[in-house]
């Protein structure tokens, strides 16, 4: 194939896609908005975080691009203001671990007085 059949298509599947999802596509959009509303720092600690924790990184991600769509955010959010955001986000998602025993009572010596 020739490089400009080539172009042809992608443009063609890429205008596809735009009209699939009503725009280009949403992780682009997605990342665009982020772009907009977090600053360097900010994005480097929210990209080491879904390295580590992506679905807490993803919440985090929806939190800010929902934010930012209802006019909520004064600006960009600096590091500080993302950890903020990552305390309130982490008490919300947080889970109570509990450990229960049960103990096995097959040979127990204190059950039984046969002395």
């Amino acid at each position: 194939m020739a490089d400009e059949e080539l172009e042809a298509i992608r443009r063609q599947r890429m205008a596809e896609l735009q009209a699939k999802h009503g725009g280009p596509p949403a992780t682009e959009m997605r990342n665009s908005i982020l772009a907009q509303v977090l600053d360097q720092s900010a994005r480097a600690r929210l990209s080491n975080l879904a390295l580590v924790k992506p679905d807490k990184a993803k919440a985090v991600e929806n939190y800010l691009i929902q934010m930012a769509r209802f006019g909520q955010l004064g600006g960009k959010i600096t590091e500080a203001g993302l950890i903020e955001i990552l305390e309130k986000v982490s008490q919300q998602t947080e889970k109570k671990t509990t450990v229960k025993f049960n103990r096995r009572r097959v040979m127990d010596s204190d059950d039984e007085d046969d002395d």
